[in-house]
């Protein structure tokens, strides 16, 4: 599987300028020949504006379907479409949707660990629901950001049966050394590939860090960024995913009998 990580500077409120990035980005990235096109966090309009941001937030799938979707479809390519600030019923969520080669819409997923330092919980509504999915017959699940300090959340998706985990984020510079370490924690006690795109640039005085990364099941990096926009490539076999579990059989040596998700 080889996957292509775009690591957007976001824009935080102009909604109209992250799209055209997002596309012309995206695009670059499926020349690159990638089977999965990755998007960060909230790249319609950025962690997060507090100023108008129900005006703000995509609606019906709009931002999502008509710039993801439309590469997906014009490209065959698999896009994890990042997430967006997303208006549904009156509420707002913080969505990510997963789209095929046909440009179909195969997975929607809403942040459930909501960041209330930044007070995200007092502006969006927290998901409810484990998301997985397949994507060229690959079993995979998707995060975002904050969830991946929970690890109750990654493990309960690979008891699923996920392979490749995807984490998109919009992560501050200054805790960026967390960021690496919890990706490759989740990687090898799950016994999976992990792959984290993430946001850079400054945003309402925060730094965003960039420094995506690409993990496999052992824990080694298999390719980085730095902290300017770009695109993180990557190829790797997700049945070495199998071979670790076989070798450390973490999941046939659990105690499901002494503790429960």
């Amino acid at each position: 599987m080889k996957t292509a990580c775009v690591q957007m500077n976001v824009s935080l409120g102009d909604t109209g300028a992250n799209i055209h990035r997002a596309a012309a980005l995206l695009k670059r990235a499926a020349k690159s020949g990638a089977d999965v096109l990755v998007l960060p966090e909230t790249w319609n309009t950025g962690f997060f504006p507090r100023e108008g941001l129900r005006e703000l937030s995509d609606g019906g799938r709009k931002a999502a379907e008509q710039t993801a979707g439309f590469i997906a479809r014009e490209y065959g390519v698999n896009v994890v479409a990042g997430s967006v600030a997303d208006l549904r019923d009156g509420k707002v969520f913080n969505t990510c949707r997963v789209f095929d080669r046909s440009g179909k819409c195969i997975a929607e997923y809403d942040k459930t660990h909501l960041f209330s330092p930044m007070e995200e919980d007092r502006y969006f509504t927290a998901g409810d629901r484990l998301c997985t999915f397949r994507l060229d017959g690959v079993r995979c699940g998707v995060i975002i950001c904050y969830d991946l300090r929970f690890p109750e959340l990654a493990r309960s998706l690979a008891l699923r049966g996920m392979d490749v985990l995807f984490v998109v984020s919009e992560w501050p510079l200054a805790r960026i050394s967390h960021l690496k370490t919890l990706l490759c924690a989740r990687a090898v006690e799950n016994s999976c590939f992990a792959v984290c795109c993430n946001a850079c640039g400054k945003a309402g005085g925060v730094v965003f860090g960039g420094s995506s990364l690409i993990c496999d099941p052992n824990g080694s990096i298999l390719a980085s960024c730095g902290t300017e926009e770009d695109i993180l490539c990557a190829s790797f076999d997700t049945a070495a995913a199998l071979a670790a579990r076989e070798k450390i059989p973490v999941f046939a040596d659990r105690r499901a009998d002494i503790y429960k998700l």
